[in-house]
Protein backbone atom coordinates (compact mmCIF):
# COMPACT_ATOMS: atom_id res chain seq x y z
CA UNK A 1 0.00 0.00 0.00
CA UNK A 2 1.13 3.27 -0.80
CA UNK A 3 3.04 5.59 1.57
CA UNK A 4 -0.71 7.93 2.70
CA UNK A 5 -2.95 5.60 1.33
CA UNK A 6 -4.89 4.37 4.69
CA UNK A 7 -8.15 3.20 4.29
CA UNK A 8 -11.20 4.69 6.66
CA UNK A 9 -13.85 1.93 6.29
CA UNK A 10 -15.34 2.59 9.61
CA UNK A 11 -17.30 -1.22 10.33
CA UNK A 12 -17.36 -1.76 6.75
CA UNK A 13 -16.33 -5.05 5.61
CA UNK A 14 -13.86 -5.59 2.50
CA UNK A 15 -15.37 -8.04 0.33
CA UNK A 16 -12.97 -11.04 -0.10
CA UNK A 17 -15.12 -13.26 -2.37
CA UNK A 18 -15.88 -11.11 -5.42
CA UNK A 19 -17.93 -14.42 -6.73
CA UNK A 20 -20.12 -14.88 -3.29
CA UNK A 21 -20.14 -10.59 -3.56
CA UNK A 22 -21.73 -10.31 -7.46
CA UNK A 23 -24.23 -13.59 -6.83
CA UNK A 24 -25.60 -11.56 -3.93
CA UNK A 25 -25.85 -8.25 -5.59
CA UNK A 26 -27.98 -9.96 -8.43
CA UNK A 27 -29.99 -11.66 -6.42
CA UNK A 28 -30.42 -7.96 -4.65
CA UNK A 29 -31.09 -6.51 -7.88
CA UNK A 30 -33.69 -8.61 -8.82
CA UNK A 31 -35.23 -8.08 -6.02
CA UNK A 32 -35.18 -3.99 -5.74
CA UNK A 33 -36.17 -3.88 -9.94
CA UNK A 34 -39.49 -5.92 -10.09
CA UNK A 35 -39.80 -4.29 -13.71
CA UNK A 36 -37.42 -2.50 -16.01
CA UNK A 37 -34.30 -0.43 -15.17
CA UNK A 38 -32.18 2.33 -16.74
CA UNK A 39 -28.45 2.50 -15.95
CA UNK A 40 -26.11 5.21 -16.29
CA UNK A 41 -22.92 4.07 -17.69
CA UNK A 42 -20.21 6.26 -17.95
CA UNK A 43 -17.45 4.28 -19.21
CA UNK A 44 -15.66 4.54 -15.34
CA UNK A 45 -15.27 1.26 -13.76
CA UNK A 46 -17.60 1.75 -11.29
CA UNK A 47 -20.79 2.36 -13.58
CA UNK A 48 -19.63 -0.26 -15.86
CA UNK A 49 -19.57 -2.93 -13.14
CA UNK A 50 -22.67 -2.11 -11.72
CA UNK A 51 -24.44 -2.07 -15.36
CA UNK A 52 -22.69 -5.30 -16.52
CA UNK A 53 -24.13 -6.86 -12.74
CA UNK A 54 -27.44 -5.49 -13.95
CA UNK A 55 -27.38 -6.75 -17.73
CA UNK A 56 -26.66 -10.17 -15.45
CA UNK A 57 -29.41 -9.90 -13.00
CA UNK A 58 -32.11 -7.90 -15.35
CA UNK A 59 -31.05 -8.86 -18.97
CA UNK A 60 -32.89 -7.23 -21.46
CA UNK A 61 -34.97 -5.50 -18.58
CA UNK A 62 -31.88 -3.02 -17.81
CA UNK A 63 -31.09 -0.41 -20.67
CA UNK A 64 -27.07 0.92 -20.16
CA UNK A 65 -27.27 4.51 -21.11
CA UNK A 66 -23.72 6.47 -22.14
CA UNK A 67 -24.11 10.50 -22.19
CA UNK A 68 -22.08 12.60 -24.15
CA UNK A 69 -21.75 15.89 -22.23
CA UNK A 70 -20.06 17.60 -24.15
CA UNK A 71 -17.14 17.68 -21.27
CA UNK A 72 -15.73 14.38 -22.28
CA UNK A 73 -11.48 13.51 -22.86
CA UNK A 74 -10.30 13.52 -26.37
CA UNK A 75 -12.02 9.89 -28.28
CA UNK A 76 -14.16 9.48 -24.92
CA UNK A 77 -16.95 8.61 -27.13
CA UNK A 78 -15.19 6.05 -29.10
CA UNK A 79 -13.14 4.70 -26.65
CA UNK A 80 -15.93 3.72 -24.26
CA UNK A 81 -18.26 2.46 -27.11
CA UNK A 82 -15.80 0.07 -27.97
CA UNK A 83 -15.37 -0.62 -24.27
CA UNK A 84 -18.86 -1.95 -23.65
CA UNK A 85 -18.68 -3.89 -26.90
CA UNK A 86 -16.25 -5.59 -25.48
CA UNK A 87 -17.80 -6.32 -22.15
CA UNK A 88 -20.35 -7.08 -23.61
CA UNK A 89 -22.72 -4.68 -22.30
CA UNK A 90 -25.75 -3.53 -24.31
CA UNK A 91 -25.93 0.48 -24.63
CA UNK A 92 -27.14 3.69 -26.14
CA UNK A 93 -25.50 7.02 -26.22
CA UNK A 94 -27.50 10.19 -25.49
CA UNK A 95 -25.94 13.03 -26.72
CA UNK A 96 -26.57 16.05 -24.59
CA UNK A 97 -23.77 18.96 -24.74
CA UNK A 98 -25.93 21.52 -25.10
CA UNK A 99 -27.87 20.94 -21.98
CA UNK A 100 -25.13 20.52 -20.08
CA UNK A 101 -23.15 23.30 -21.19
CA UNK A 102 -26.33 25.58 -20.60
CA UNK A 103 -26.65 23.91 -17.01
CA UNK A 104 -22.93 25.71 -16.31
CA UNK A 105 -23.33 28.80 -18.00
CA UNK A 106 -21.66 31.24 -15.75
CA UNK A 107 -21.22 29.22 -13.05
CA UNK A 108 -17.82 29.43 -11.52
CA UNK A 109 -18.42 27.87 -7.93
CA UNK A 110 -17.47 24.17 -7.69
CA UNK A 111 -19.77 22.97 -5.72
CA UNK A 112 -22.47 24.34 -7.54
CA UNK A 113 -20.69 22.94 -10.79
CA UNK A 114 -21.45 19.79 -9.76
CA UNK A 115 -24.88 19.87 -8.38
CA UNK A 116 -25.97 21.41 -11.80
CA UNK A 117 -24.53 18.95 -13.53
CA UNK A 118 -25.91 16.17 -11.30
CA UNK A 119 -29.62 17.62 -11.54
CA UNK A 120 -28.60 17.76 -15.74
CA UNK A 121 -28.07 13.73 -15.47
CA UNK A 122 -31.27 13.27 -13.51
CA UNK A 123 -33.45 15.09 -15.63
CA UNK A 124 -31.62 13.31 -18.77
CA UNK A 125 -32.03 10.32 -16.71
CA UNK A 126 -36.05 10.80 -15.45
CA UNK A 127 -36.53 11.62 -19.52
CA UNK A 128 -34.82 8.17 -20.60
CA UNK A 129 -36.53 6.48 -17.85
CA UNK A 130 -39.95 7.66 -18.87
CA UNK A 131 -39.47 5.97 -22.19
CA UNK A 132 -38.21 2.81 -21.05
CA UNK A 133 -41.56 2.42 -18.94
CA UNK A 134 -39.24 2.52 -15.08
CA UNK A 135 -38.66 4.86 -12.47
CA UNK A 136 -35.28 2.72 -11.64
CA UNK A 137 -32.16 4.45 -12.08
CA UNK A 138 -29.05 2.25 -11.14
CA UNK A 139 -25.62 4.01 -10.48
CA UNK A 140 -22.28 2.79 -9.89
CA UNK A 141 -22.16 5.16 -6.65
CA UNK A 142 -19.27 3.56 -4.24
CA UNK A 143 -18.36 4.30 -0.50
CA UNK A 144 -16.05 7.19 -1.51
CA UNK A 145 -18.88 9.26 -3.50
CA UNK A 146 -21.22 9.37 -0.35
CA UNK A 147 -18.69 10.15 1.99
CA UNK A 148 -17.47 12.94 0.47
CA UNK A 149 -20.56 13.99 -0.12
CA UNK A 150 -21.11 14.84 3.94
CA UNK A 151 -22.99 11.02 4.26
CA UNK A 152 -20.36 9.91 6.99
CA UNK A 153 -18.31 13.31 8.17
CA UNK A 154 -19.64 16.65 9.93
CA UNK A 155 -18.48 18.45 6.61
CA UNK A 156 -18.92 17.59 2.78
CA UNK A 157 -15.46 18.00 0.99
CA UNK A 158 -17.16 18.01 -2.14
CA UNK A 159 -20.70 17.05 -3.55
CA UNK A 160 -20.32 14.14 -6.32
CA UNK A 161 -22.77 14.68 -9.25
CA UNK A 162 -24.54 11.30 -8.58
CA UNK A 163 -25.32 12.17 -4.32
CA UNK A 164 -25.70 15.47 -3.73
CA UNK A 165 -26.18 16.33 -7.36
CA UNK A 166 -29.68 14.61 -7.22
CA UNK A 167 -32.66 17.21 -6.73
CA UNK A 168 -34.93 16.63 -4.30
CA UNK A 169 -37.95 16.20 -6.17
CA UNK A 170 -36.67 13.59 -8.68
CA UNK A 171 -39.23 10.69 -8.51
CA UNK A 172 -36.56 8.30 -9.85
CA UNK A 173 -35.54 5.34 -7.55
CA UNK A 174 -32.06 4.90 -7.18
CA UNK A 175 -30.65 1.49 -7.10
CA UNK A 176 -26.92 1.43 -5.78
CA UNK A 177 -24.92 -2.05 -5.64
CA UNK A 178 -21.88 -1.09 -5.16
CA UNK A 179 -22.45 1.51 -2.31
CA UNK A 180 -20.88 -0.07 0.16
CA UNK A 181 -17.58 -1.19 -2.02
CA UNK A 182 -13.95 1.06 -1.89
CA UNK A 183 -12.43 1.50 -5.65
CA UNK A 184 -10.10 -1.45 -5.32
CA UNK A 185 -13.03 -4.12 -4.11
CA UNK A 186 -14.89 -2.75 -7.25
CA UNK A 187 -11.56 -3.36 -9.33
CA UNK A 188 -11.26 -7.08 -7.76
CA UNK A 189 -15.24 -7.53 -8.95
CA UNK A 190 -14.81 -5.97 -12.35
CA UNK A 191 -11.71 -8.75 -12.82
CA UNK A 192 -13.78 -11.56 -11.67
CA UNK A 193 -16.66 -10.56 -13.86
CA UNK A 194 -14.12 -10.21 -16.85
CA UNK A 195 -14.19 -6.40 -17.57
CA UNK A 196 -11.25 -5.77 -19.49
CA UNK A 197 -8.36 -2.87 -18.44
CA UNK A 198 -10.43 -2.85 -14.61
CA UNK A 199 -7.07 -1.05 -13.40
CA UNK A 200 -7.04 2.07 -15.65
CA UNK A 201 -7.51 5.01 -14.01
CA UNK A 202 -10.49 7.03 -12.69
CA UNK A 203 -12.60 9.88 -14.74
CA UNK A 204 -14.36 12.02 -12.83
CA UNK A 205 -18.62 11.99 -13.56
CA UNK A 206 -18.62 15.49 -14.17
CA UNK A 207 -15.95 15.48 -16.82
CA UNK A 208 -13.94 18.15 -17.48
CA UNK A 209 -16.00 20.45 -15.61
CA UNK A 210 -14.05 19.78 -13.10
CA UNK A 211 -10.87 20.25 -14.09
CA UNK A 212 -11.94 23.77 -15.87
CA UNK A 213 -11.30 25.81 -13.25
CA UNK A 214 -13.37 29.00 -13.40
CA UNK A 215 -16.57 29.59 -15.86
CA UNK A 216 -16.83 26.00 -18.50
CA UNK A 217 -16.85 27.05 -21.68
CA UNK A 218 -16.56 24.96 -25.17
CA UNK A 219 -12.69 27.12 -25.70
CA UNK A 220 -11.92 26.38 -22.12
CA UNK A 221 -12.59 22.48 -22.19
CA UNK A 222 -11.19 22.37 -25.59
CA UNK A 223 -7.52 23.53 -23.97
CA UNK A 224 -8.55 21.20 -20.86
CA UNK A 225 -9.25 18.12 -23.35
CA UNK A 226 -6.10 18.49 -24.93
CA UNK A 227 -3.84 19.31 -21.80
CA UNK A 228 -5.35 16.50 -20.67
CA UNK A 229 -4.62 13.91 -23.55
CA UNK A 230 -0.82 15.44 -23.72
CA UNK A 231 -0.55 14.32 -19.96
CA UNK A 232 -2.39 11.04 -20.48
CA UNK A 233 -0.02 9.80 -23.26
CA UNK A 234 3.39 10.94 -21.85
CA UNK A 235 2.55 9.50 -18.34
CA UNK A 236 1.95 6.15 -21.00
CA UNK A 237 5.03 6.79 -22.56
CA UNK A 238 7.00 7.17 -19.38
CA UNK A 239 5.53 4.00 -17.98
CA UNK A 240 6.00 1.87 -21.15
CA UNK A 241 9.63 3.02 -21.07
CA UNK A 242 9.71 2.08 -17.26
CA UNK A 243 10.79 5.69 -16.17
CA UNK A 244 7.32 6.12 -13.99
CA UNK A 245 5.21 3.35 -11.89
CA UNK A 246 1.70 2.81 -12.97
CA UNK A 247 0.17 6.09 -11.22
CA UNK A 248 -3.56 5.45 -9.74
CA UNK A 249 -4.93 8.97 -12.11
CA UNK A 250 -3.01 11.63 -14.41
CA UNK A 251 -4.33 14.42 -15.39
CA UNK A 252 -4.41 18.28 -16.12
CA UNK A 253 -6.55 20.86 -14.75
CA UNK A 254 -6.88 24.22 -16.20
CA UNK A 255 -6.72 27.27 -13.75
CA UNK A 256 -8.41 30.45 -13.68
CA UNK A 257 -6.01 32.24 -13.70
CA UNK A 258 -4.11 34.70 -16.38
CA UNK A 259 -0.02 34.81 -16.67
CA UNK A 260 2.44 36.38 -18.97
CA UNK A 261 4.00 33.89 -21.59
CA UNK A 262 6.54 34.65 -24.91
CA UNK A 263 5.79 33.30 -28.33
CA UNK A 264 8.51 33.83 -30.10
CA UNK A 265 9.79 37.92 -29.51
CA UNK A 266 6.07 38.73 -28.85
CA UNK A 267 4.62 39.53 -25.35
CA UNK A 268 1.34 36.93 -24.78
CA UNK A 269 -0.99 36.98 -21.93
CA UNK A 270 -2.50 33.05 -21.82
CA UNK A 271 -3.95 30.57 -19.16
CA UNK A 272 -1.83 28.38 -16.68
CA UNK A 273 -1.88 24.67 -16.00
CA UNK A 274 -1.46 22.06 -13.24
CA UNK A 275 -0.61 18.60 -14.09
CA UNK A 276 -1.86 15.98 -11.33
CA UNK A 277 -0.45 12.20 -10.97
CA UNK A 278 -1.24 10.42 -8.11
CA UNK A 279 -0.41 6.91 -6.52
CA UNK A 280 -3.45 5.35 -4.37
CA UNK A 281 -5.31 2.25 -3.10
CA UNK A 282 -8.76 3.03 -3.05
CA UNK A 283 -9.05 6.83 -3.42
CA UNK A 284 -9.60 7.97 0.32
CA UNK A 285 -5.86 9.42 0.54
CA UNK A 286 -3.68 9.65 -2.25
CA UNK A 287 0.40 10.48 -2.56
CA UNK A 288 1.58 12.90 -5.23
CA UNK A 289 4.24 11.06 -7.33
CA UNK A 290 7.74 11.85 -7.59
CA UNK A 291 7.72 11.96 -11.63
CA UNK A 292 11.38 12.24 -12.61
CA UNK A 293 12.04 15.55 -14.76
CA UNK A 294 12.46 15.06 -17.98
CA UNK A 295 8.70 13.63 -18.04
CA UNK A 296 7.46 16.46 -16.47
CA UNK A 297 9.60 18.68 -19.13
CA UNK A 298 8.14 16.70 -21.96
CA UNK A 299 4.43 17.32 -20.26
CA UNK A 300 5.00 21.00 -20.19
CA UNK A 301 6.60 21.30 -23.83
CA UNK A 302 4.11 19.76 -25.43
CA UNK A 303 1.26 21.68 -23.57
CA UNK A 304 2.63 24.89 -24.14
CA UNK A 305 3.56 24.17 -28.03
CA UNK A 306 0.23 22.23 -28.81
CA UNK A 307 -1.61 24.98 -26.76
CA UNK A 308 0.56 28.26 -28.51
CA UNK A 309 -0.17 31.13 -26.59
CA UNK A 310 -3.06 30.06 -25.07
CA UNK A 311 -1.67 27.81 -22.51
CA UNK A 312 1.97 29.80 -21.07
CA UNK A 313 2.17 28.17 -18.05
CA UNK A 314 2.95 24.19 -16.18
CA UNK A 315 2.81 23.61 -13.01
CA UNK A 316 3.08 20.23 -11.10
CA UNK A 317 1.20 19.95 -8.22
CA UNK A 318 3.06 17.93 -5.38
CA UNK A 319 -0.40 18.17 -3.17
CA UNK A 320 -1.14 14.95 -0.92
CA UNK A 321 -4.38 14.21 -0.38
CA UNK A 322 -5.28 15.17 2.49
CA UNK A 323 -5.11 17.78 2.72
CA UNK A 324 -6.02 18.10 -1.06
CA UNK A 325 -8.31 16.44 -3.05
CA UNK A 326 -7.68 14.35 -6.25
CA UNK A 327 -9.18 16.30 -8.38
CA UNK A 328 -9.18 20.05 -8.06
CA UNK A 329 -13.31 20.65 -7.46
Amino acid sequence: MARGTRRRRGSHAPVNDPARFCDAAIAKLRAEVPGRAVVAASGGIDSTTAALLAQRALGDRARAVFVDTGLLRAGEVETVGAYFRATGLAFRVAEASEGFFGALRGVTDPEEKRKRIGAAFIRLFEAEAAAFGTDRLIQGTIAPDWIESGGALRDTIKTHHNVGGVPKDSKLVLVEPLRDLYKDEVRALARHLGIPAADRQPFPGPGLAVRVNGPVTPERVRRARVANAIVEEEVERAVAANELARPWQYFAVLLPVRTVGVTGDNRVFGEAVSVRIVESVDAMTAVAMAVPPRVLGRIAQRITRELTGEVVRVLYDITDKPPATIEWE
